[in-house]
């Protein structure tokens, strides 16, 4: 089910349909962000060279994508840079990547190729914050529980290149309309708001500099000063619907959580199970989603139906520990706990692009996997999973316990999925 929630996402399945041809004599100017942009830009580098036959001096384009991510291109630029944290190469590239924008010439078309990560991976910070100012911020605010809705507020206001700002550095026409840009996306946001898939480069943003304020003064109170003084700044705030900014651009999405979540449930049901959806924009602390799971599981289980709960979404940790771990393991852990040994459950929680939390390298757990022996495998270890819990050690227990799920680079990234299966105990 993981693998077909995956595979639902893969670029090379949802976005040739989609790139738009390119005017007569002039240039694609391709911009891709985020943990599927090296794959996105693999597909469009492909399909404009090979399958429109686009002479390679009209085709252009930079991508920036997670460390570790990155796919082979043959004329085009792909630089890797940090995530969730952003880099100093995030920083250098980004800047050359609102260059391109700016240099787009009248026939020119600017194709813009979104994913998830994106917001960490095109770093263009406001002026008057520094780079290690934005890593502060970001530190606190992925240690604090703010939602990913909060954290973008924050991003898109102290930055040159979210919160449509992309969109208004793009270059002109002659006749003074900004050149046609399309932006093509991969949703791994809750609800699929075009303004939180990577921060909303290329869309107006509905948020203010006044919420931004109150989400720093609620999540990182002791923000830098500079930090503080940008979001006070009337200058930084970003554009609005109906700015002009926004003229001939369109939006398309290639890819939701909710079609990854349906292709799950097909598998379920070819397995005899009953898919029962729970949502693709879950939210909530991590623990107590995997606690409500656990009671709805276990219900089914008393009422001897064989059923899959399915979901997705983004949650959150709010970390009082030293361990590691992201919320797809917490989640795990979390439900271990709640099920309690409960025979005839197993789940598995993973994030779709192959990493979960850790230390940002590429070859992080995805997430773990569950059983009805997870905690006294544990127990046999030494290992009691209500300290590991505590102390947000998830990986810690699960690395324990050989209960990881290891994917490497997915090259897409619709977010969270889920899966607790339910069969009857006598079948198991």
């Amino acid at each position: 089910m993981f693998d077909a929630a995956v595979d639902a996402a893969r670029p090379e399945i949802c976005l040739p349909p989609h790139l738009p041809e390119p005017d007569a004599g002039g240039r694609i100017l391709l911009l891709a962000g985020g943990k599927a942009g090296g794959a996105m830009m693999q597909v469009a580098e492909a399909a404009y060279l090979d399958g429109i036959g686009l002479p390679a001096e009209r085709l252009a384009g930079l991508c920036i994508t997670r460390h570790g991510y990155a796919r082979p291109l043959r004329h085009l630029e792909v630089v890797e840079a940090g995530h969730p944290v952003p880099d100093a190469a995030g920083v250098a590239a980004t800047q050359r990547l609102l260059e391109l924008a700016a240099s787009a010439r009248p026939q020119d078309r600017i194709v813009v190729l979104l994913s998830g990560g994106a917001s960490a991976n095109w770093v263009a910070p406001v002026d008057g914050v520094t780079l290690a100012d934005k890593q502060a911020v970001t530190r606190a605010l992925l240690k604090s529980g703010a939602t990913i809705d909060e954290i973008n507020t924050l991003r898109r206001h102290l930055s040159r290149i979210k919160g449509g700002r992309l969109a208004a550095a793009r270059g002109r026409a002659e006749d003074g309309r900004r050149v046609p840009m399309t932006t093509l996306a991969i949703s791994d946001v809750p609800h699929d708001d075009p303004a939180a898939i990577a921060s909303g480069p290329t869309v107006a943003d509905p948020t203010t500099l006044a919420d931004a304020r109150a989400i720093l003064a609620r999540h990182v109170p002791q923000a830098p000063e500079s930090v503080r003084r940008a979001l006070d700044d009337p200058a930084n705030e970003t554009p609005k619907p109906g700015d002009p900014a926004f003229e001939t651009c369109t939006y398309r999405l290639v890819a939701r959580p909710q079609a990854s979540l349906e292709a799950a449930a097909e598998i379920a049901r070819e397995r005899g199970y009953e898919p029962i959806l729970l949502g693709d924009s879950l939210e909530g602390e991590a623990r107590e989603v995997a606690a409500d799971h656990a009671a709805q599981a276990v219900a089914l289980a008393r009422a001897g139906r064989r059923a899959v709960l399915l979901s997705g979404g983004e949650l959150t940790v709010t970390l009082t520990g030293d361990g590691r771990g992201g919320p797809n393991q917490e989640y795990a852990l979390a439900l271990a706990l709640a099920l309690d040994g409960e025979r005839g459950i197993a789940g598995l929680a993973g994030d779709t692009d192959g990493t979960d939390g850790g230390t940002g390298a590429a070859d992080d757990p995805a997430g773990a996997l569950v059983d009805a022996t997870t905690l006294s495998r544990g127990r046999a270890q030494g290992h009691d999973a209500a300290v590991f819990l505590a102390r947000n050690d998830s990986t810690g227990f699960f690395e324990g316990v050989g209960d990881l799920l290891r994917t490497g680079p997915t090259y897409t990234n619709v977010n969270d999925f889920r899966a607790v299966i339910i069969d009857k105990p006598e079948d198991v």
